[in-house]
């Protein structure tokens, strides 16, 4: 217990220096490279550091969690405190509990912060306030099938939830049934509302016989049930940056439709799979470093370890953009690295629990 509180003490101490130095870095670089594009407003200014500050936590907290293993390590073998710890007892599956606990704890709350908030979509928020002075742009000209009919909106403000310019197209038989035309539409109780629309009906006999062309006018309609404003402006602008509940919904909506969903599951996978390498590039770094000093080069084995971490973050997330944009599979490119690593990991455990046995 004691060695779990000590190591756990400056292993969250290292994860917080090394994510605010890492932030500071970020944040400030980026508003040295972007000031002259940022509006004078001070509120707008701070609006626009605190997304930035959002979208650097989603992009370093796994990063910081394995540079802080690294540094609390080093300290424990600089100090001698590693070796003491064996000498009272402690195995080395004592020592590395903690490390593994406390990214995984860490890791956990890192994902709930993409259920129930537009974390991921921090960067987005900070780039229309760069681009536009203001963090949710309308989105214009939205156009996309739902049920067998064409839907158009001429514009849709997510915040207010409402649309714009509204056009539905009804098509039977590959032949345009039905033009339904509004003025607008409000998203309420999972309906999009509109009070008033002209039917434009065309009939099947277009002969001069025939009627011709019917208008009638309709209150009251509720159109496309449980398409949110913000799932809308996600899927069809093509963004990725999804909230959990917005991806999932998306998924069981779209699916029935028989839509392509590959983009949204790796963006799913991203969030509730990818944080995961964090726990095994503990334990795979963990099992490589030596208990004393003597036998380490501490600048060599510091500079192998980050660079080591920053290749495999690195490759990782250049699958998830692959797997997002639907040049590979979201399973090959996100859960298969993370279940490599895991294996690795398994792998390096064994083999050092069997050489110990072999030895003793």
């Amino acid at each position: 217990m004691l060695a779990f509180r000590y190591i756990s003490f400056h292993y969250l101490k290292y994860f917080f220096i090394i994510l605010a130095a890492l932030l500071l870095f970020l944040v400030g670089f980026d508003y040295m490279q972007h000031e002259d594009q940022l509006s004078k407003s001070a509120n707008l200014l701070l609006i626009y550091l605190v997304y930035k500050t959002f979208y650097g936590i989603d992009m370093l907290v796994p990063l910081s969690l394995v540079f802080a293993m690294i540094s609390t390590k080093i300290l424990l073998i600089r100090s001698n405190t590693l070796v003491s710890f064996y000498a009272l007892g402690y195995t080395r599956i004592d020592v590395l509990r903690p490390f593994v606990i406390i990214s995984t704890v860490v890791t956990m709350f890192y994902i709930s912060f993409h259920s129930f908030s537009n974390f991921s979509r921090a960067n987005e928020f900070s780039d229309n306030i760069r681009s536009h002075s203001q963090y949710l742009n309308p989105t214009r000209d939205l156009f996309f099938i739902y049920k067998g009919k064409y839907i158009y909106f001429s514009q849709m403000l997510p915040l207010q939830e409402k649309a714009t310019g509204i056009r539905v197209f009804s098509v039977k038989d590959k032949s345009l049934k039905e033009v339904l035309v509004a003025k607008e539409a409000n998203y309420r109780n999972e309906y999009w509302h509109i009070k008033s629309a002209d039917i434009i009906t065309k009939p099947d006999d277009l002969s001069f016989a025939s009627l011709g062309i019917k208008v009638s006018k309709e209150k009251d309609l509720n159109i496309l049930h449980g398409f949110r404003p913000k799932m809308l402006d996600q899927v069809y602008e093509g963004k990725v940056n999804f909230t959990i509940k917005n991806a999932v919904d998306a998924i069981l909506l779209l699916k029935d439709q028989n839509i392509n969903t590959d983009s949204i599951r790796g963006a799913l996978y991203r969030i509730f799979v990818y944080p995961f390498f964090v726990p095994a590039m503990v334990m795979i770094i963990f099992f490589f470093v030596p208990i004393s000093v003597r036998f380490l080069n501490v600048s060599l084995f510091s500079f192998v370890a980050i660079l080591s971490t920053l290749i495999v973050w690195a490759i990782l997330f250049a699958l998830t953009e692959l797997s997002i944009n639907k040049t590979i599979s979201s399973e090959v490119g996100i859960i298969g690295p993370i279940i490599l690593l895991y294996i690795i990991a398994i792998w390096i455990y064994r083999h050092v629990s069997h050489s110990k046995k072999e030895k003793t």
